[in-house]
């Protein structure tokens, strides 16, 4: 038995011998299979972010990037429905539509995979289930690592954005429930060396004091929930509260009163936009107006943008941890998003995609790509060298002022 173990791998070791000595391909021949067979449907290839090339790019060091899309697949720190572990996998497929030849975002002007920018798809990082503790320092240090490798677009370039994070890589993070925007963001306080400027989209206000949850059962890990980690990240300084917002805000309390909703504490400088406002700010551009007016466009504050799916209402995108009935539609949500394209986003997420619980036309997952797609065109058009216009292309006109003429 031994012998023949042995001849079977000499057999094998000859025959890699013989494919390593093999003739190389002529190029003439590589080009003829190129021209037959180098595409796609996009309903095939792998399931990557919009069919970028699958990397690794933890275990691959010398992987660059203008923008890397990573998937953060956690989900024990909810406080009601999990799942959000599938949520990477369930948006890469639903990106399925978005393929390089096909993707001219015409509300924005620019096709973001096509363009300037190098985006890869950098797959997910390998977070333990079973410890949160050790899963919070596994996002960190993942976070950290790929958002501090150089660019590949120079700061000196034409392109790329300017300020603050020229030369510096962008990170897109699929979540994953909510609770991973806290590492993110203490990745982003490391890398650019001040606190953060939030925009946050959720039903939720997530700065909830963690004591809201149990006042008897209390650790320091039970500080780190789907609830209380801006509440967390607040307290460690990593955020700007002078300049971060929430919106599409509506929610249930605890208690008799809105003591939980209004109680002062270092989180609530965030400026509030509720769902219901959309109808007194008189639609989606009059909430884009008041969240510029906070935020402003500094060159040199880093804002990060962190999507809560249940932002829409659960019509729309029901596969979600903690639904919430009230919300705004994708149409309103994607109008929002196009509005702020200005603001200096650093990194961004998509959390809270559990397609357990999403519909047989897998309706979140749809929208959560889409709501990608607009961050990442965001990300591009913002270092574009050149103004592309606005909402469908659109220039932006200042009127000259009329000649007066003396009369005779």
């Amino acid at each position: 038995m031994k012998l023949l173990g042995l001849l079977a791998l000499a057999g094998t070791a000859l025959s890699h011998a013989h494919h390593d000595d093999a003739e190389v391909v002529p190029e003439h021949l590589r080009a003829e299979l190129l021209k037959k067979w180098d595409q796609e449907f996009s309903f095939t290839g792998h399931a990557s972010f919009a069919h970028l090339k699958p990397l690794k790019c933890l275990v691959e060091p010398d992987e660059h990037y203008d923008i890397a899309v990573i998937g953060a697949p956690f989900d024990t720190a909810v406080s009601y429905r999990p799942g959000a572990r599938f949520g990477p996998r369930s948006i890469r497929a639903a990106s399925a539509r978005q393929m390089a030849g096909t993707a001219y975002n015409t509300r924005a002007g620019i096709n973001p995979y096509s363009a300037w920018a190098t985006v890869k798809d950098c797959g997910d990082i390998p977070i333990t289930p079973f410890d949160n503790a050790l899963a919070e320092r596994q996002m960190y240090e993942a976070f950290l690592e790929l958002g501090s490798r150089p660019a590949i677009t120079a700061a000196d370039s034409k392109y790329g954005t300017k300020g603050i994070s020229a030369g510096k890589a962008k990170l897109v993070t699929l979540g994953g429930d909510h609770s991973v925007a806290l590492p993110a963001l203490r990745a982003l306080y490391q890398i650019y060396q001040k606190p953060i400027t939030v925009l946050h989209f959720d039903a939720h206000l997530d700065t909830w004091n963690p004591i809201r949850y149990s006042a008897y059962w209390q650790s320091e890990q039970t500080h780190f929930n789907h609830g209380s980690f801006f509440h967390k990240a607040s307290r460690e300084g990593l955020i700007c509260n002078a300049t971060s917002a929430h919106a599409g805000l509506r929610t249930r309390l605890t208690g008799v009163d809105d003591g939980d909703y209004m109680n002062p504490g270092p989180e609530q400088g965030f400026m509030r936009v509720h769902a219901d406002d959309i109808d007194e700010l008189g639609g989606p551009m009059g909430v884009v107006d008041k969240l510029i007016e906070r935020i402003g466009l500094d060159a040199n504050q880093p804002v990060y943008l962190s999507v809560d799916i249940d932002v829409l209402d659960p019509a729309t995108a029901p596969g979600t941890g903690t639904p919430e009935p009230g919300g705004w539609t994708t149409r309103e949500f994607i109008r929002i998003l196009r509005g702020i394209e200005k603001l200096n986003i650093v990194g961004a997420d998509i959390v809270e995609v559990s397609p357990s619980y999403d519909n047989k036309g897998e309706t979140t997952a749809l929208a959560a790509a889409q709501v990608a797609f607009e961050i990442i065109t965001s990300m591009v058009k913002a270092g574009a060298g050149e103004d592309l216009g606005g909402w469908y292309g659109r220039k932006e006109t200042v009127e000259e002022p009329k000649e007066v003429k003396d009369e005779l």
